[in-house]
């Protein structure tokens, strides 16, 4: 688990899907991470990305209408959806990937 929040680190990203044999188990979050390591008496050091994943994970095609990702992320209060081309993850849209776009919709240009 520690390699995964360095990675997350390194690369600036707050969700990192998890595969086992190429296929989405689900997602890992900061927050996810926050809750396990703020448990009593865990060592996060010998937990397992599995340990703290989410398994629920929301998937979309990356033809899916952005109205549609937004709605299903805002009613089922999802912080990220797992982009999905065939059975291959092809990227992870976010809360802040759906603010950008409706800041830009918006007219605010960042």
């Amino acid at each position: 688990m520690l390699v995964a929040r360095s990675l997350m680190h390194q690369h600036r990203v707050r969700h990192l899907p998890v595969l086992d044999g190429g296929k989405l188990v689900g997602l890992l979050s900061e927050r996810d991470l926050g809750v396990v390591e703020g448990l009593p008496r865990v060592d996060a050091a010998s937990l397992t990305v599995e340990d703290a994943m989410t398994a629920g994970t929301y998937v979309v095609s990356q033809d899916a209408p952005l109205a549609t990702v937004a709605a299903e992320m805002a009613e089922t209060k999802f912080g990220a959806a797992v982009v999905m081309d065939g059975g291959r993850v092809v990227g992870v849209f976010t809360s802040v990937d759906a603010l950008r776009a409706l800041a830009a919709l918006l007219g605010s240009g960042s």
